[in-house]
């Protein structure tokens, strides 16, 4: 995947339309430098990416905002850093965040329900060897794996069951497709 700065706007542009393909483009391409700078920061692997989750959940709400004069992944590393930092204000509290039922209704644009080359390749996958590749991932993307697909609960119903906020899910989702189409490559 060639990376220009031309390309990056094509795909920021199509993101504040609510193109899916562009929301998983700019995911996948600035997932690590936001997790690596939350590891950094936070020395915890769950910790970096359970924040790494949460900016690309805000990011993605909040793309409209975006503001071209900048750098997206300064804009991106500068919502990690105050999602950090108000965790840590609220150390005592839940990480759980309460939305409103207008952003709750504006995340059912944020990911639409066509297929995607990850959910090809899990799709093709043999049942037995498919449930060994999800035991390879972490706990939190078996979970949403199997709510999703096995359990068949839709984003609404797996962000009641696991209390986080339907961007968050559907965030968690993204990547554990990835995560998971890349274990079977690798088989």
């Amino acid at each position: 995947m060639e990376i220009n700065d031309k390309n990056i706007q094509i795909h920021i542009i199509q993101a504040k339309n609510g193109d899916q393909a562009a929301f998983r483009y700019l995911l996948n391409l600035f997932w690590t430098d936001v997790y690596n700078y939350q590891l950094k920061r936070t020395k915890s692997e769950n910790d970096a990416e359970d924040i790494t989750i949460q900016t690309f959940s805000k990011a993605f709400d909040k793309i409209h905002t975006f503001d071209e004069k900048y750098t997206f992944k300064t804009w991106l590393i500068t919502i990690s850093k105050n999602i950090h930092i108000d965790l840590l204000r609220k150390k005592n509290t839940s990480i759980y965040t309460e939305t409103s039922e207008e952003q709750q209704e504006k995340v059912y644009l944020v990911v639409d329900e066509n297929p995607t080359p990850e959910d090809k390749i899990i799709r093709e996958q043999n049942l037995a060897a498919l449930l060994k590749d999800i035991k390879q991932l972490k706990p939190k993307y078996q979970e949403v794996i199997q709510l999703r697909y096995f359990q068949e609960l839709s984003y609404r119903e797996i962000s009641e069951q696991i209390q986080e906020p339907m961007n968050n899910v559907k965030v968690k989702l993204l990547r554990a497709k990835k995560l998971l189409a890349a274990i079977i490559k690798k088989n």
